[in-house]
């Protein structure tokens, strides 16, 4: 087919996956602002508030992950206009993520005491903790809020979720400030300041999203009638039945990922603070692919809904081009500016840790060279998944998924970050090559399903 064809869907798939990717951006910026004004008291600090997201990122890709089910469903109930299943897929949705946002929480403070068992500094765990406490209880709001908006996002109203996250990230940056550092009547909380701030931004956004909802009459018939005794178990298995290997799947990336912060723990704080900086930053680009991976599901739901196959292909094609395309470009950034991108989350006014800040900004910049080059790999298997995760299609990924990244991924990380003198350089190659594996696989199932559904 001409090449033609994929670059005319390029105008409406960025129409509709923009307003996600800035939404996604915004979950990463509270990261990276956490980062930066914790950076500046203090690379312990930093280690800390990294060991501690660590924990909740495993926990908060659980509930992503299981909310994503909610997008296709929702787009094929908007696909064939059927208003009644709408309704259902929302309220059942909303009540299974509120059930997980609080399991969740709870799993977290299960956990708590065993972080002090995973190698780490005695230092850097002690500070860790009552940190863990406070973003572990955000995780309540914020799953809630990814119920509303993958629902949203599935009837394709992908801004709402954008304008929430940005008034979250306006709140999250300006308590940063005053509870950080003890600005005009507030407290001076040092890092412990930053989990305060991100734990009201989230109650902030999922205000907003409810009340932007039930203000759209689009929205009207689909908060109508809810109530805990119409939920159904049938339903409800249907949802768990998408939602559970959906959150599988981001559980095993994310656990890949905070697998490599633990490693990065052994090597000692300067290269666990590096770790922090270069995931940070591969996290901030990585928000694009995600953007696009949900307008894949959206526009593969609704294809799916409709049943045109032929342009579900066409469509889920030129989502994977773009996606390549941006990532290429994010790719030369990091290389270009390897060097010079560290140094936004340094203070190098500290006189006191001038050694060890040296240190942290100069592997941090070898590790965005291997993460240039994984950025392509990461944008080719989240958008896969997107797009398989429109037809519904999540068990396989599932499995494609665990082996990539834990069969693969993981072992290559132990192997030459531990036992080689590649160490941090070492854990990101496992990383890469876990991604590739993934990208590959999840590309080759998505062309054999299509294929067999065109004939």
């Amino acid at each position: 087919m001409n090449i033609a064809v994929y670059f005319k869907e390029f105008s409406y798939n960025f129409k509709l996956a923009y307003p996600i990717i800035i939404g996604m951006l915004g979950h990463t910026i509270v990261g990276i602002v956490d980062n930066v004004m914790v950076g500046r008291i203090g690379p312990t600090e930093l280690a800390a508030a990294s060991l501690a997201n660590s924990l909740v990122f495993v926990a908060m890709s659980l509930g992503i992950g299981f909310s994503t089910a909610i997008t296709p469903m929702a787009a094929a109930a908007d696909g064939k206009k059927d208003i009644q299943a709408g309704r259902s897929v929302f309220h059942h949705g909303l009540y299974l993520c509120t059930i997980l946002g609080i399991m969740l929480f709870g799993l977290i403070l299960i956990a708590k005491p065993f972080i002090g068992l995973m190698g780490q500094k005695e230092n850097v765990v002690a500070l860790a903790r009552p940190f863990l406490d406070i973003v572990a209880f955000s995780l309540v709001p914020l799953i809630i809020f990814q119920g509303y908006k993958q629902f949203a996002d599935g009837m394709s109203e992908t801004k709402y979720s954008m304008w929430a996250t940005l008034l979250g990230n306006v709140v999250n940056v300006i308590l940063n400030y005053v509870l950080i550092y003890g600005i005009w009547i507030f407290p001076e909380m040092g890092f412990i300041g930053a989990a305060v701030g991100t734990l009201v931004s989230r109650f902030v956004m999922l205000g907003y999203m409810h009340y932007k909802m039930k203000g759209n009459v689009k929205f009207h018939p689909f908060f109508e009638g809810f109530s805990i005794k119409k939920i159904q178990k049938s339903i409800n298995i249907e949802i768990i039945k998408l939602g559970a290997p959906s959150s599988m799947q981001m559980f095993f990336e994310v656990g890949l990922f905070t697998g490599a912060v633990w490693l990065s723990g052994y090597l000692g704080i300067a290269n666990q603070a590096a770790n922090q900086i270069a995931l940070s930053l591969a996290s901030f680009t990585f928000m694009f692919a995600m953007g696009l991976s949900v307008a894949a599901t959206i526009r593969v739901g609704n294809q799916k809904g409709l049943g045109d196959y032929k342009r579900l292909r066409v469509v889920a094609l030129s989502i994977f081009l773009l996606a390549i395309l941006l990532e290429i470009v994010f790719a030369a950034i990091f290389v270009l500016f390897h060097d010079s991108l560290p140094l936004w989350f340094i203070d190098r006014a500290n006189i006191a840790d001038l050694a060890k800040n040296t240190e942290v900004i100069t592997i941090a910049s070898e590790l965005l060279v291997v993460a240039a080059v994984f950025q392509i790999s990461d944008g080719i298997q989240v958008v896969m998944l997107g797009a398989l995760r429109g037809l519904q299609d999540v068990k396989i990924p599932m499995y494609i998924t665990f082996i990539a990244y834990w069969v693969v991924g993981f072992p290559t990380c132990i192997w030459l970050g531990l036992y080689t003198d590649l160490k941090a350089i070492g854990i990101w190659i496992g990383l890469l090559a876990g991604l590739t594996t993934a990208a590959l696989f999840l590309y080759l199932r998505f062309n054999y399903l299509t294929r067999k559904l065109i004939g």
